[in-house]
């Protein structure tokens, strides 16, 4: 098998870093380790060879695992220290909100009169009489003079340049109606 530089540069590596671990001092937690096995060693030792005694370790292992619950205490992180991990800056200031809308009071429009129901149908005049205006509104026929008042609703005031002038009661406003060329 042939080694390019690349291998042998990897294998120059890992030997470096297994010779660093090799040499660098030991973690607080693993010497706390190394001294419970080393009183085990020395319990064995002073235990007569027929004894069938078990020593330390061997009898409470979960006194191993309290140990080793404190040599991994300092591991665990600090709830501030988590949430600064991921912690979001914003600069975006919202912009105040807009002012209210001025309120406008609209006044209602003035009451109108409805359109005049009514159309023209023709006028006669008797000699000696007051003229007789037939006013219709659907199938039915007014005969009217003028100062007569029709449904209560409409009175005839007067007639000038071809129309006629009515007034709607319930509002007193004045209307006119054509005459047109019927006479």
């Amino acid at each position: 098998m042939v080694l390019t530089t690349r291998l042998k540069v990897l294998f120059a590596v890992a030997a470096a870093v297994g010779v660093y671990i090799l040499v660098s001092a030991p973690d607080p937690g693993t010497r706390a380790a190394e001294d419970t096995a080393s009183k085990s060693q020395t319990e064995r030792a002073s235990l007569p060879a027929g004894s069938s005694a078990r020593p330390a370790a061997a009898r409470a292992p979960h006194a191993d695992v309290g140990n080793l619950l404190t040599r991994l205490v300092h591991r665990v992180a600090d709830s501030q220290a988590v949430s600064a991990l991921f912690h979001s800056q914003s600069w975006y200031v919202a912009p105040p909100p807009p002012p209210p809308a001025p309120v406008v009071v609209v006044a209602p429009p003035p009451p109108t009169a409805p359109p005049l129901p009514f159309t023209v149908m023709g006028s006669y005049t008797r000699p000696g009489d007051a003229k007789v205006y037939f006013l219709t509104r659907g199938d039915r026929v007014f005969d009217v003079h003028i100062g007569d008042t029709v449904d209560n609703t409409y009175s005839v005031d007067s007639e000038a340049n071809g129309q006629l002038t009515l007034t709607y009661k319930p509002l007193n406003i004045q209307q006119t109606l054509p005459i047109g060329g019927s006479q």
